[in-house]
């Protein structure tokens, strides 16, 4: 039996990209790292974790991880949080409707390029 997903990983180039992951997910967002090793970091989402290694060489391929959908409870105002630190919007928040699922959703671009998910259940 499968019981929920215990982390998503990416990487990262060394410190510097390091740095942008921790202004991001850290200090923009306001998660916790939980766990160092000297090669990454766990970050704690609520129900999951984000596993961040630091050893990325050659250029990544976009389209590994299509999305990070982080649950919120108001996903207008994490988009404009990102965007006031710079970050590009590229889904305005608006609401949506999937499988009798009713939610207000937006997306920005992360640190990594990866793209994050605001989704606000209704």
């Amino acid at each position: 039996m499968i019981n929920g997903i215990t982390h998503i990983s990416m990487k990262c180039r060394g410190e510097e990209g390091l740095k942008k992951v921790l202004a991001f997910y850290v200090d923009l967002l306001g998660m916790k790292v939980v766990r160092k090793w000297d090669e990454g970091l766990m970050i704690e989402t609520g129900n999951c974790q984000l596993e961040i290694f630091t050893n990325l060489e050659g250029n990544p391929e976009t389209g590994i991880i299509r999305h990070i959908a982080l649950d919120v409870d108001d996903s207008a105002f994490y988009a404009e949080k990102c965007r006031a630190a710079g970050y590009q919007v590229f889904i305005e928040p608006k609401q949506i409707e999937m499988g009798g699922q009713k939610a207000v959703i937006s997306f920005c671009y992360g640190p990594l390029g990866e793209q994050v998910e605001f989704y606000q259940k209704l």
